[in-house]
């Protein structure tokens, strides 16, 4: 039971990585012939990872009531509970294609009556060429799995381990099958599998793009996607948890010996910045610490924005995910006030008294907990006005924290991609408490670009950047370059070149960060409000700046770190221009 209940404190110290669904697949090794020995179970309730260990759970339970003592006798547990064995494997779904029904959910399956040909495969990552990878191995796909990366890659891992377990049926060599099979992939990934003999593996892409931590001792083998869940689960210190470089895979052999294999040529490592500013739990250090430094880094564009007014300056954040950039942006203000007070002492030399000086020493930063999120709402209404009105309530108001028309109220954010929330929700809120001026800070840069490697953001009219930069052309009569572009990118693809250059990144060259900026608060203002509205955006050389080891931008800057990722923003683009409200990729 151990086992089960480090894997249940890892899924659930892991819930932010995805709540569309949940899946765990268990092999037992030293099984005799004819008995089960890899089983799996998968679920897309609401609370899905608590169903799947309810289940499990009252399986346990049951043979407890024919057995009290069972528990004392591992052996014939493991013959009588399902999940129960030595290799487990547990996922999180994240839909990045709005699909969520649960044969979506990981882990899949592949079966077969040798024991080394089945394969359990799970794993963080989106791949760009999965029509490709289908037909290297022959195979039209149905419609199932046409939808999911996982099933192409499934299918050509599958393809090089079952030609290696022909080639020698005595050793199973995973480090070649990954071999073989890994420079196909186009993407960004962090993958585990079990194989039914009992080998286990994870593996990470060459730019080291997703994720990937793990640790071993005499007892355990365990790799996660993130490193404090590791810690957490099994008490550890940070230099004690390893990262999975670029390009590396973990494996395990069927008698529990861990191994780090080199897969794949690493590649100039492109991690996941956007991981850093939201998607990964704050609780790392490394990543608190930067998130620090994100909001820190924004305190001299804010300090201008409200012309160095801190005494009619309210801070705050939404949501509860931006709380740690914006300690970092406190501590800014906290550094220039500190700063002022000292030269205002200076200059008065020896003409004060206990009543100025104490009033000057006590200024503070004017802080407040502006709005709290109501879990209670669900904006069940399906009709537009209905729905809009009700998503407006989502935040619950603190009344009489500002003053009227007196106070500018500073805003961080950690990352504003639609800006839909914004102005339907948040900015109409803060409108409510009546202040002079809302000045919204993101500590994440413009996002511009789609994502393709993970962290699935794949429609050109999403982004609130790429409809501001197309309301400035309008506003300068400069849309025929919207139709030059599009021509750019048919002629990519006639030629099969769709995947050399990025087409897109034109459209934002005609623009400073400055007017897009300006363009998005106009977009994020209803119409009917009052009171103007200010964006700031982190600048990418100091995103940079607090995120050193994690230089992967693509969806600021157009800089993708593999081929597939141009295709995409060309084909995103298209899409947009051709109306087709789908998928890049």
């Amino acid at each position: 039971m151990w086992g089960l209940n480090k894997l249940y404190l890892l899924m659930e110290k892991q819930h932010n990585r995805g709540q569309d669904g949940a899946g765990i697949a268990v092999v037992k090794t030293d099984v005799e012939p004819g008995y089960p020995f890899l089983k799996r179970i998968r679920s897309n309730a609401a609370q899905s990872i608590s169903d799947i260990f309810r289940q499990i759970g009252e399986e346990v339970n049951e043979l407890e009531k024919f057995n009290p003592d069972i528990k004392k006798h591992p052996g014939l547990m493991k013959g009588h509970v399902s999940f129960l064995g030595e290799l487990l494997l547990g996922h999180l779904r994240y839909g990045t294609q709005g699909k969520n029904n649960v044969e979506f959910c990981h882990p899949f399956l592949k079966r077969h009556t040798i024991p080394a040909r089945n394969l359990a495969l799970a794993g963080n990552f989106n791949l760009v060429n999965t029509e490709e990878l289908f037909s290297l191995v022959n195979m039209d796909p149905g419609e199932f799995k046409k939808q999911s990366d996982l099933a192409a890659m499934m299918e050509v891992i599958y393809h090089f381990l079952v030609k290696e377990d022909e080639a020698s049926p005595d050793r199973l060599d995973i480090a070649a099958v990954l071999k073989k099979a890994l420079p196909l992939f186009d993407g960004g990934f962090h993958v585990g599998g079990v194989t039914g003999n009992g080998i286990g593996f994870v593996f990470r892409d060459a730019n080291g793009i997703r994720p990937s931590y793990y640790y071993y001792d005499d007892d355990v083998v365990v790799a996660a996607s993130e490193r404090p869940a590791i810690r957490t689960a099994f008490n550890l210190g940070k230099d004690q948890v390893k990262e999975l470089l670029p390009g590396q895979a973990l494996i395990v052999d069927e008698k529990g010996n861990p191994e780090i294999v080199q897969v794949l040529e690493p590649k100039e490592r492109k991690a996941c910045s956007f991981e850093r500013i939201y998607f990964s739990r704050g609780s790392d250090e490394e990543i608190y610490r930067e998130r620090n430094a994100l909001g820190y880094n924004l305190s001299e564009q804010v300090l201008n924005a409200i012309n160095h007014d801190l005494k009619n300056t309210i801070f705050s954040f939404i949501p509860n995910t931006a709380e740690v950039a914006f300690y970092g942006l406190l501590k800014g203000m906290e550094d220039y006030l500190s700063k002022v007070k000292i030269e205002r002492i200076l200059s008065w030399g020896k003409e004060y008294d206990d009543e100025k000086l104490s009033e000057m020493i006590n200024r503070r930063i004017r802080i407040e907990k502006i709005a709290i999120k109501d879990v209670k709402m669900r904006t069940f209404i399906t009709e537009d006005a209905g729905r809009n009105e009700m998503v407006q309530h989502v935040y619950d108001v603190t009344y009489g924290t500002v003053r009227d028309n007196e106070d500018t109220l500073v805003v961080i954010d950690d990352s504003i991609v639609r800006g839909t929330t914004l102005k339907e929700s948040i900015i109409r809120m803060l409108d409510r408490l009546k202040p002079k001026r809302i000045v919204v800070v993101s500590s994440s840069p413009q996002i511009r670009y789609p994502d393709c490697y993970g962290i699935d953001m794949s429609k050109m009219g999403d982004f609130i950047a790429f409809n501001a930069a197309i309301e400035l052309l309008k506003d300068r009569k400069k849309t025929d370059c919207l139709i030059d572009l599009l021509e750019r990118c048919k002629e990519l693809q006639r030629n099969n070149k769709l995947h050399t250059e990025n087409v897109v990144k034109q459209l934002y060259k005609q623009f400073t960060n400055e007017e897009i900026s300006a363009k998005i608060a106009r977009l994020i203002t209803p119409q009917d409000l009052g009171v103007p509205v200010q964006v700031i955006f982190q600048s990418i050389e100091t995103l940079h700046m607090a995120c050193p080891d994690n230089l992967g931008d693509w969806y600021f800057t157009g800089n993708y770190p593999t081929p597939g990722g141009n295709r995409v923003v060309n084909k995103a683009f298209m899409n947009y221009m051709e109306g087709r409200n789908v998928r890049g990729y």
